[in-house]
């Protein structure tokens, strides 16, 4: 009977044992499933909100165009031709352009007064107009600031680095004109007072126009003839390019480095074929560099009683 009663204790025991279990293993399971169903849930959750969320567009944002120096903004820009890179391409460099003419500013140089004193000057500002277009180029969606590389350069003139500066001639040049020819000659005598003491330092630029100004008859300029298109005709300023020829050949002369110069559409008499540099007011520029590391100064002087134009270019006895 004890048998009996032990197999049947033992039984029931087993019973329990696998009723337990299973109700802990179901449990267990429901658990699992409603972990795994809530984590599918957040992961559907997040596709849609994915989806629901817009995709940045360079074309679409609009761009601020800042000052390099100032921080500034000069423009907003939207890119909205981006895809298509050879309409942004020429977009983006008429944009430069732009900006460019409505920045750059030659440099007024220096020049040095009757006292030996040195009198005013400006700085140079230049619009990098290809770095800007390099910069409108690589736009992102995560930086709307771009970039306008906008560059200062100022006379490099020191009244220490221009002492004795006319002690020593690098080269001189003259050149012959008629005396009897006055407007011409006046002419040519206020473009050679007008570039006369100018002073440039290691890396100054010279640009003709901008130093002899524009030819008006409020400033003085007389009609004589000048060439145009291979002919003679008379024009307000005529004759200034024998001083701008003149001017060449004693840059060239002393080995200051020639930037920008044209020719005559036809031979002038008063340089040798081929070694003139006609100018004209928002046309052709006659410019250098002094790429001398010291200053030196131009002097120039047309006496109309002898019908000579002199150009010289000077230094310190130092300085070389």
């Amino acid at each position: 009977m004890k048998k009996v009663l032990g197999a049947l204790l033992l039984g029931a025991t087993i019973v329990s044992a696998f009723i337990a279990y299973s109700m802990y293993t179901n449990h267990s399971a429901k658990q699992t499933a409603a972990i795994e169903q809530k984590q599918a849930a957040k992961k559907a959750e997040k596709k849609t909100e994915k989806k629901k969320k817009p995709v940045l567009k360079i074309e679409d944002l609009t761009y601020q165009l800042k000052d390099s120096r100032t921080g500034k903004v000069m423009k907003e820009f939207k890119p909205v031709h981006y895809k298509d890179k050879d309409v942004y391409d020429q977009e983006i460099k008429q944009l430069a352009s732009e900006l460019a003419k409505g920045i750059d500013t030659p440099m007024q140089n220096i020049k040095m007064d009757a006292n030996g004193s040195l009198t005013g000057g400006s700085k140079q500002i230049i619009l990098k107009e290809a770095e800007l277009v390099k910069n409108l180029q690589n736009l992102n969606t995560k930086q709307l600031d771009v970039k306008v590389p906008i560059y200062e350069t100022a006379p490099n003139v020191t009244a220490a680095s221009a002492q004795g500066i006319a002690d020593v001639s690098l080269a001189s040049y003259s050149t012959r004109f008629r005396p009897s020819d006055t407007s011409r000659n006046r002419n040519v005598q206020l473009s050679a007072e007008a570039i006369n003491n100018v002073v440039l330092g290691p890396g100054d630029s010279f640009s003709y126009n901008q130093t002899v100004g524009e030819r008006t008859a409020e400033r003085g300029y007389q009609p004589a003839p000048e060439i145009i298109n291979k002919q003679l005709v008379m024009g307000i300023g005529g004759g200034i390019c024998q001083t701008s020829s003149t001017l060449f050949n004693a840059i060239d002369g002393a080995g200051l480095q020639v930037t920008a110069r044209s020719h005559h559409s036809k031979h002038v008499g008063y340089v040798p074929a081929g070694r003139d540099a006609t100018v004209s007011w928002g046309g052709p520029d006659f410019k250098f560099t002094n790429n001398k590391d010291y200053p030196v100064i131009i002097k120039a002087y047309a006496n109309v009683n002898t019908g000579v134009l002199t150009v010289d270019v000077r230094t310190s006895q130092y300085a070389i």
